[in-house]
């Protein structure tokens, strides 16, 4: 079994276009909870769950604000975040 190295893992998470996969990614690396993370942010425990289950196409859609303040928390740059948020968001004609 190969050991994962953080280079590894950021590789992984710049591939993901998915909010959920990037974030659950992310928080498992960073060894950061919901709840932790809703304490750095300010954004309610129960929509940071909504969006590392469901992406940004489930019933909760995140703001460019908690995409922002989620991408500052992590540690990751916002604009792969915005771009996982949108790919995860059909398009509309």
């Amino acid at each position: 079994m190969e050991a994962r190295t953080g280079r590894a893992w950021a590789g992984q998470a710049n591939d993901m276009a998915d909010l959920g996969k990037l974030l659950q990614v992310s928080m498992h690396r960073r060894h950061v909870t919901a709840q932790a993370l809703a304490q750095r942010t300010g954004i309610r425990t129960p929509r940071i769950r909504a969006f590392v289950e469901d992406g940004a196409d489930g019933p909760v859609h995140p703001t460019e604000q908690e995409l922002a303040e989620l991408a500052d928390a992590l540690g990751l740059p916002l604009r792969e975040v915005l771009q996982a948020a949108r790919d995860t968001v059909p398009a509309l004609a």
